[in-house]
């Protein structure tokens, strides 16, 4: 154990070792005009306790120094009592400040051990953080740059066609704007999200929402021969919720299902996607695929951090949608589909005007 009094004492330490001082006189007056069955320097150990929190250990040992020399001096002043009872008495009382000492001592230090391992973890956390929150962002990004990729390629097919498809072309560099815009917009909210911040709620028109999501993800649904059905309640109530965030957790669940559908096979590969009034207050958003469905035990880790079912996944998609939705005051969960597949379902809050 290493002792250092490397910066001088502060003005309340200084008063405290003066404050102690004063009350080990006392104990050692107490303890000398007293007979020697009465151990007053046994006390000398809550000066030690007290020390050990407030001053320095050189210091605390230093006052336990003194403690041991004023209850030596103090046997040696006495005048009453037993003398074989006065010696017993000292000695215990002279193996208790030690005992105290040493034991205060470590106590401190492993506090102190404590505290800076505490430090080193929370610095630690923050470069777990870090490194989550440029996860999450490529993880999140990712989808309106493949939808500009698309469209970029679109736009040079019909461009290069003869005579070459004007409008058509035009239509597509419209939606890499849109999608470029798109992902500033994710990163912003991403980043807003892992900082803490409220999500900008607005009231929206959901089935318009999926709508769009669903026009972005047209070319892979295609590609992989899906049979897509949209079940959207007509006059649905407006949602209340960042719709960008939002946006961003139907995206995640369209492209999740249409993944897990590609790789199966001796399926047919249907995807209903579903919305509803779901009691007083609610919407309910429901997307329900025809792929392999949860393993025993993997629905019990699917919103768990950095856990994933795909050979190249992050782990992060759902984590992410859970954070949303709950921040945007909804909720999300899983179920096996009873036609085979898995189901996802997102209750969102209805705005209130809209809440008959």
């Amino acid at each position: 154990m290493r002792f250092r009094l490397s910066t001088p004492l502060r003005y309340s330490q200084t008063l405290t070792l003066a404050a102690l001082a004063g009350v080990m006189v006392a104990i050692f007056i107490a303890d000398t005009v007293t007979d020697y069955a009465i151990a007053a320097a046994v006390f000398h150990t809550a000066v030690i306790l007290i020390a050990a929190r407030i001053l320095p250990p050189r210091l605390v040992v230093i006052l336990a120094v003194a403690c041991v020399a004023l209850t030596v001096l103090s046997f040696a002043l006495t005048r009453s009592g037993s003398y074989d009872v006065g010696i017993v008495n000292t000695g215990i009382s002279i193996v208790a400040i030690g005992v105290t000492t040493y034991l205060s001592l470590r106590l401190v230090a492993a506090e102190a051990a404590a505290h800076e391992s505490r430090e080193r973890l929370l610095r630690m956390a923050r470069v777990t953080s870090l490194g989550e929150l440029t996860a999450s962002i490529a993880h999140e990004v990712n989808q309106p740059l493949a939808a500009a990729a698309t469209s970029a390629g679109a736009c040079r097919r019909w461009l290069e066609q003869e005579p070459p498809a004007i409008d058509k072309a035009i239509r597509a560099a419209d939606r890499m704007v849109e999608q470029t815009e798109r992902a500033s917009a994710v990163i912003a909210r991403v980043r807003g999200l892992a900082s803490g911040k409220p999500p900008q709620k607005s009231a929206f028109d959901f089935n318009a929402l999926v709508h769009e999501i669903v026009a972005m993800a047209r070319d892979q649904i295609e590609r992989h021969d899906i049979h897509l059905r949209l079940c959207l309640q007509e006059s649905l109530p407006l949602v209340m919720a960042d719709r960008v965030q939002i946006g961003q957790v139907v995206g995640n669940l369209l492209i999740n299902a249409i993944e897990a559908m590609a790789i199966s096979t001796g399926k047919e590969r249907e995807l209903d996607l579903i919305a509803e009034v779901e009691g007083p207050g609610f919407v309910r958003f429901c997307v329900a695929d025809k792929g392999p469905g949860f393993r025993p035990g993997e629905a019990d880790h699917l919103f768990d951090a950095f856990w994933t079912t795909k050979k190249d996944g992050v782990g992060l998609g759902l984590t992410i949608c859970r954070s949303i939705v709950e921040t945007n005051g909804g909720r999300i969960w899983s179920q096996n589909n009873e036609e085979g597949g898995a189901m996802f379902l997102v209750s969102l809050p209805a705005a209130a005007e809209t809440v008959s």
